[in-house]
C-alpha cells in the first residue's frame, strides 16, 4: 500500500518565475540567431574577398573596398630599405618587425612587414636583415601603419638602413616612398619570399567564433529552459501540503 507521507512532484504556476523566463528565453535565442547570421555574413565577405585576391590585380584591389584583414595577392620586387619596429617580443624574447617596401608589377608601392626577427644582445647592433632579389608573388592581408597610442612616447627616429623605429606612420614612411596607399601589408606566413617569423593573430573575428558565441548563446536558453521546467515542479504530501511557494 503506497505511503501517504511519500512526497509527488507537481506542476506549481510561479508568475514570477513565468516572467523571467519569459523575458530572458527569447532574448537568448535572438542573440544566437544574431550570431549566426553574422557568421553567414563573415563568411560571404571573407569568399569575397579572397576571389578578389585571386583574380584582380593590385591595382584595382587597392582602388576597390580598403580594409584590414583583406587578403592580397600581388607580384613584384622587394626594394632597398628595410624599417626596424621596435620593441617587439615572441615568446619573451626582445626582437624587431621587419617591414620593407615592397614595388608590385602594377600599381603603388607598399610596404610589407615581413614577420618578427631576433635582436641581438647588444643594443648598439641591428640584427642582419638581407632582402631578397628578384621576382616574386606575395600572399598577405592589409593592416594599419604600426602606430602607438597618442600619448605614447616619441622617440628621435635613427638614420640609415635597416632603421629602427618606434612608430611607423604612412606620413613618415612616404618621405621615404612615395605614393603609399592607406593600409600596409602583412605576410600571410612564414613560407612567403623574404618572411621571417610571420605568425600573426588573426586580423578578423572569423565565422567559427560566431558559431562559438551562437552555441553559447542557445545553451544558456535551454540552460534556462530546463531549469524554469524544474523549479516549476514542487513537491506535494503531508508535508508540504500548506507549501505555497
Amino acid at each position: 500500500m503506497a505511503d501517504p507521507q511519500v512526497s509527488k512532484r507537481k506542476w506549481h504556476f510561479d508568475w514570477r518565475l513565468m516572467l523571467f523566463s519569459g523575458f530572458f528565453l527569447p532574448v537568448l535565442i535572438g542573440l544566437g540567431i544574431w550570431q549566426l547570421d553574422r557568421a553567414g555574413q563573415k563568411q560571404v565577405m571573407l569568399d569575397s574577398w579572397q576571389q578578389q585576391a585571386e583574380t584582380l590585380p593590385w591595382q584595382q584591389l587597392i582602388e576597390g573596398e580598403v580594409r584590414s584583414g583583406k587578403p592580397v595577392r600581388m607580384t613584384g620586387v622587394y626594394g632597398e630599405q628595410s624599417w626596424l619596429l621596435d620593441n617587439r617580443t615572441r615568446d619573451g624574447v626582445p626582437g624587431y618587425e621587419v617591414i620593407t617596401d615592397f614595388y608590385p608589377l602594377e600599381g603603388p608601392p607598399v610596404l610589407v612587414n615581413r614577420g618578427w626577427i631576433q635582436a641581438p644582445r647588444s643594443r648598439d647592433r641591428l640584427p642582419q636583415v638581407d632582402i631578397p632579389d628578384g621576382l616574386f608573388t606575395l600572399s598577405g592581408r592589409l593592416a594599419d601603419y604600426p602606430v602607438p597610442p597618442v600619448l605614447a612616447e616619441q622617440v628621435q627616429e635613427e638614420q640609415g638602413w635597416p632603421r629602427r623605429v618606434q612608430r611607423l606612420p604612412r606620413e613618415a614612411a612616404a618621405n621615404d616612398v612615395e605614393g603609399l596607399p592607406a593600409l600596409m601589408i602583412r605576410l600571410e606566413n612564414g613560407q612567403q619570399a623574404g618572411a621571417f617569423r610571420a605568425d600573426w593573430a588573426p586580423d578578423l573575428m572569423g565565422p567559427g567564433t560566431h558559431y562559438g558565441y551562437a552555441a553559447q548563446w542557445f545553451a544558456l536558453a535551454v540552460a534556462l529552459t530546463i531549469l524554469t521546467v524544474a523549479a516549476s515542479y514542487r513537491k506535494t504530501g503531508a508535508n508540504n501540503d500548506n507549501d505555497n511557494g
